[in-house]
């Protein structure tokens, strides 16, 4: 049986945070993010994003539900720096994620000619974004600590690669059913036999929920 290891590099530490149903689900089958998360989970995504230099989404986060990827109350010298992955360049101009609350570092491939108005950006990989050289930039511009929040495919890219150390989930109390509701972890899938090896480091009941945490197991 093939697993997918992480092997360790010189790179920010890449912890991923969402939550989902109990079914398995973060949206309904239009994709919209719904509100699964308790007023206390919600509490500590506040700190948890506040503890980290960048928060990453994919554009499909953005087009589904326009967020702003800032922290309530913290000034924009401390704000994280948001990125969103964008191969085809398709995020509107008109998104809050490139408002002025924070900076913003737009990725997208070396193809793509779009700019985006008050943001960086970074051209990285053909077709595909270069997932590693996004975290050497990162890592060059002081960042130790990625938190990748979505979707589902972006979410899976960052497991494909191997680029994951922490996954952090919390189960809501409600069921959203729907085989065409997006999952945390979306994408291809792994071929049968292969997997990511995980490894349960704490359990935190938070309102209604449950707040799970595991470590991604590292080769060796």
């Amino acid at each position: 049986m093939m697993m997918f290891v992480v092997i360790s590099v010189m790179r920010p530490r890449v912890i991923v945070n969402c939550a989902m149903s109990p079914d398995g689900k973060i949206a309904g089958t239009d994709r919209r993010q719904l509100r699964i998360s308790s007023l206390e989970d919600m509490d500590r995504v506040r700190r948890m994003r506040s503890g980290c230099q960048a928060i990453l989404v994919g554009a499909g986060t953005i087009l589904a539900d326009d967020p702003h990827l800032s922290v309530k109350g913290m000034p924009y010298e401390s704000q994280p720096l948001r990125v969103v992955l964008d191969p085809r360049g398709k995020v509107p101009e008109t998104s809050l994620v490139l408002d002025q609350r924070a900076r913003t570092l737009m990725v997208t491939n070396e193809e793509c000619v779009r700019q985006y108005p008050g943001a960086e950006t970074a051209r990285l990989g053909k077709g595909k974004i270069d997932l590693p050289a996004l975290l050497r930039l990162l890592e060059e511009r002081g960042v130790s600590t990625l938190l990748v929040e979505g979707g589902g495919e972006t979410i899976f890219s960052f497991f494909q690669a191997g680029m994951v150390d922490l996954y952090s989930v919390y189960v809501g109390d409600y069921i959203i059913g729907g085989r065409e509701a997006p999952s945390p972890v979306d994408g291809d899938g792994f071929r049968p036999g292969e997997h990511v090896p995980l490894r349960l480091v704490s359990v935190e009941r938070l309102g209604g929920g449950v707040h799970l945490t595991y470590e991604v197991v590292k080769d060796g």
